[in-house]
Parts: structure tokens; sequence; C-alpha cells
């Protein structure tokens, strides 16, 4: 598990798998560009959390894709290779304006500053076959002190029902999308 390099013992782990219908590239690349916001179950998870929150709503323009918007948002990149992408940031989610700040790779496991929340998570295909995929996405997410996984942990309490009805809604819209475009292309000959 990469995730044990960064957050070995988290205070809260999701991981999601699905079978998809295509080659683990192919998965891969719709994964990471897949645009979760424009699903309108999402956009309402988002939107209910600013009111509940109280948060600022976003201005400006919004990078498409997870993890493009993921690093506009100022996560940063920890891995990425042909068989996953793992992004990584700190912050207090507890904040209805949260901020995430990257922290190095070589940094990440170690980083301890108080009052924060270390998190990570992923976008992994396993090839079973040529044409045959296991896609799989882990968030993995620490507190930094005791004080931070009190509040944490109390955030989460409720904030995990949103968190985790997105992955449900992404997992299935990637398979579907790495389905259709494999489709098409054996289709069009160029399988």
């Amino acid at each position: 598990m990469i995730l044990d390099a960064f957050i070995p013992h988290p205070d809260v782990r999701e991981r999601f798998d699905t079978l998809v219908e295509a080659p683990a590239s192919l998965v891969l690349e719709v994964a990471s560009h897949f645009d979760v916001q424009r699903l309108w179950p999402v956009r309402a998870i988002f939107r209910t959390r600013e009111i509940l929150m109280r948060a600022t709503p976003p201005v400006g323009r919004r990078a498409q894709g997870i993890l493009a918007e993921t690093l506009q948002l100022g996560w940063g990149l920890l891995v990425r290779d042909e068989r996953m992408v793992v992004v990584g940031a700190r912050c207090q989610p507890w904040r209805g304006d949260v901020t995430f700040t990257a922290i190095p790779p070589d940094g990440f496991a170690g980083y301890a500053e108080p009052g924060q929340v270390k998190i990570a998570w992923t976008l992994e295909v396993e090839a079973l076959g040529p044409e045959r995929t296991r896609f799989s996405h882990e968030t993995r997410a620490v507190a930094t002190d005791a004080a931070a996984r009190r509040r944490f942990l109390r955030y989460w309490r409720w904030a995990r029902f949103g968190i985790i009805a997105i992955r449900w809604l992404m997992m299935p819209g990637v398979r579907r999308e790495a389905e259709a475009r494999w489709a098409r292309r054996t289709t069009a000959g160029g399988g």
C-alpha cells in the first residue's frame, strides 16, 4: 500500500474499488481527468458544506478534472507513475474556508506541525488483463496532535457522509467513462 509510506497509522481510512472493462492506462487517464463536479449531487454536497460551514463560495475559474482541481486548491503531488497518482496536503478541515497546503513528498510522513490534519489520497489502477482493470481510490487522514484529532473527528462524524457519497458517485462515473471510451476506440478499430 503506497499510502503506508505517507500515513501508516491513519485516524481515518476509506478505500473504494471497482472493476473496469478497459485497459489500466486508459482508466488512470480517465480517473485523473474526471470532473467529479459535473455530477449534480456532488455540486449539491459541496454547496451544502458551504452553507453549513458558512464558507465563502469559490471564485474564479475552476480547473477541470479531479487532479488539476485538487492541485489548484493547494494539494501537492506525492507520487505519479503508470499505476497511480497520490496527492497530499495539510489543512484544518473543520474550518469553513479550509486552506490546503502541499507538503513535499520527502517530508510528508514526518510532518507534525501542531493543529493540522495530513490528508493523502490515491487514484490507483491494477491491470487484471489487457482490457480489465481494478480501479481503486483510497483516502487517509491523520491529525498531528490530540487537540487537532478531537476537532477533526468531531468534524468527520458528519462530513464523512458527503465525502463518502462523492467517492460512491465518482467510482461508477470513472468506470462508465473509461468503458465508453474503450468501446469507442475498439469499435473504431483503434484498440
